[in-house]
């Protein structure tokens, strides 16, 4: 309404209107909705515009002559074309002294001193079917900020298609208040006229309006001033009854405060999909999560099934060295030894001791090289499954927010290029060898890398494993050589049996405690490791569920708030009417 007709009361009415509608101009600007931007925009610019009929039909239906019958004006208001090629919408308002004012090549505003256009103003459609390029689209914008959809039919053939699709667009995005207008009755036989007007109230009743509201008029006859008969007495009875009547200015608050809510659970809608898709992706990536942490326990699992093992057989043989030793420690074998070295019959103390470490380093590795490579098969293969499911699970991962979505077809297409770019990157990085090679494990790792080269990704975990355990033992089997050797350093010039048993014993304990944690620290820390980089390459997604959590949580509390700011108004304006 002109602010020269605002009251008070509509006023203030108003103002809490438009920072609803301000707040949800905000929500579609941050979603970046070009068309729900510019239908809020639209609401926002004619909050304080009259009450507005917008008349809509088919070209030839009679719209132009409807309005000029119903402004009961002496001259012709909306000029009623020959051609449809030749029209315009033209919105009709309330102004001292008549004038048109051409707002773009589509839209012409009337300025005309008529008495019910300080409460109403009317807006003349060209046509839901019009050859002009755009006229329907500009019509349909027209759509979301209109307060009352005066549709016209022809008496003689209501039924057309287009009609009803159009209507179909009205009704269902956008909820708006309709009447049916029947025009040229007087080119029919009542008894026509009465089966037309029926079937279009039963057609509009099978659509979802309750109580339709049809009338049969003829802008002819009441040009001619047979108002009698013209049915438009009637229609001005509703209007009055409904709409004029100083409740035409609450009104308009009312049916902008409903588009504004309609506007804010058509984006909510759009939320909710979005957030059980962003739901969907925290479980897929939940359960990427729990798959990495279950296949690492199981391969921790094997490695201490691997360790056991390895301490098993070592156990066995420093137990039989140790009692090998014993016996060739005895005061008898000693003399028995040494006079046989004398005479060249035997080997002397220092011969002996070569053979017993000898013999010990052949079973260390014959032994516990065959565990070994037993149990790197399967920690191997457990490591490897870890990057197999996952690139499984990325390719299946559930896409429901569609890159097509009405409201956040952006989102979804980041999404998706996301998830493509994270199918690409991690197949990529299963290939390369380099990506499962750790340089801290495997020294300068020259001895394996033209077998890593050739095997390439995943393949190589079962090489690098051999040489980390590998080196793991045999370092360890080294030094206790070593350590036995010092032990017996000296046995040639003075035997003491129980100091050099003990000191083999702590050797075989160092070297056990050093086998279980050097080879369990080596393998979990390589598997931990393998973990991470592949727990890496979800570093964008991740990155899109935080903005996803982020934005959902705001639009989620904007859109309570303002729907409750909304409502308010209504029932504000509801207690006012009533």
């Amino acid at each position: 309404m002109s602010p020269l007709f605002e009251s008070q009361e509509t006023k203030l009415f108003n103002d809490k209107l438009s920072r609803a509608v301000d707040s949800l101009y905000e929500i579609t600007n941050k979603i970046n909705h070009l068309e729900l931007k510019q239908t809020v925009s639209d609401v926002r610019a004619r909050i304080n515009d009259p009450y507005m009929f917008v008349i809509v039909g088919e070209v030839k239906a009679g719209k132009s002559s409807f309005i000029n019958a119903l402004l009961d004006s002496k001259q012709e208001i909306c000029k009623v074309a020959a051609s449809p090629m030749t029209d315009t919408i033209q919105q009709i308002t309330y102004g001292p002294e008549q004038k048109i004012e051409e707002i773009n090549p589509y839209l012409k505003r009337i300025y005309q001193p008529i008495e019910i256009l300080k409460e109403i103003a009317i807006v003349d459609t060209p046509g839901t079917n019009t050859i002009v390029d755009h006229h329907q689209e500009i019509t349909e914008k027209f759509i979301p900020t209109s307060d009352l959809i005066v549709f016209v039919f022809e008496s003689k053939n209501p039924y057309r298609q287009s009609s009803w699709e159009f209507f179909d667009f009205i009704n269902s995005d956008w909820h708006k208040k309709i009447i049916f207008i029947l025009q040229q009755k007087d080119l029919m036989v009542p008894e026509d006229l009465i089966t037309n007007t029926k079937g279009v109230y039963d057609q509009a009743v099978k659509k979802g309006i309750a109580e339709p509201k049809v009338f049969a008029v003829s802008a002819k006859q009441e040009l001619e001033d047979k108002k009698d008969i013209s049915g438009f007495i009637e229609v001005r009875n509703y209007i009055k009854e409904n709409i004029t009547g100083n409740r035409a200015p609450f009104l308009k608050i009312e049916n902008n405060a409903q588009t504004a809510l309609m506007i804010n659970d058509k984006i909510y809608k759009g939320v909710l999909i979005r957030k059980e898709q962003f739901e969907a992706d925290l479980r897929f990536r939940g359960d990427i999560k729990k798959t990495l942490n279950e296949q690492e326990l199981r391969t921790k699992r094997q490695i201490k099934s691997l360790v056991d093992n390895l301490l098993s057989s070592y156990d066995k043989i420093t137990t039989e060295k140790e009692m090998e030793i014993k016996d060739g420690l005895g005061i008898f074998s000693l003399v028995k030894r040494s006079f046989g070295s004398m005479f060249g019959g035997g080997s002397n103390a220092k011969q002996w001791l070569d053979g017993i470490s000898s013999d010990l380093e052949n079973k260390f590795n014959n032994s516990l090289k065959e565990k070994l490579h037993e149990g790197v098969i399967d920690i191997a293969e457990s490591i490897q499954d870890m990057g197999k499911i996952v690139d499984a699970k990325i390719k299946n991962s559930e896409t429901i927010l569609k890159d097509d979505h009405e409201i956040f077809a952006d989102i979804a297409e980041r999404r998706a290029n996301v998830l493509n770019d994270l199918q690409r990157t991690f197949s990529g990085f299963l290939k390369k060898a380099e990506n499962f090679y750790d340089q801290s494990l495997l020294g300068d790792g020259s001895n394996i890398a033209p077998n890593i080269a050739t095997g390439g990704g995943i393949a190589a975990v079962g090489i690098i494993l051999t040489m980390v355990t590998n080196g793991a033992v045999f370092d360890i089997t080294g030094g206790i050589i070593t350590t036995l050797g010092l032990a017996f350093a000296g046995v040639t010039v003075g035997i003491k049996r129980g100091k050099i048993i003990a000191g083999y014993k702590e050797a075989v304990k160092k070297g056990r405690d050093k086998i279980k944690l050097d080879v369990t620290y080596k393998l979990e820390n390589y598997t931990a490791k393998i973990k991470e980089r592949i727990d890496l390459n979800f570093l964008n997604f991740d990155t899109l569920l935080k903005d996803e959590e982020d934005t959902i949580q705001f639009l989620d509390a904007e859109h309570d708030r303002i729907k409750a700011e909304l409502q308010q108004v209504e029932k504000d304006v509801q207690t006012h009417l009533n």
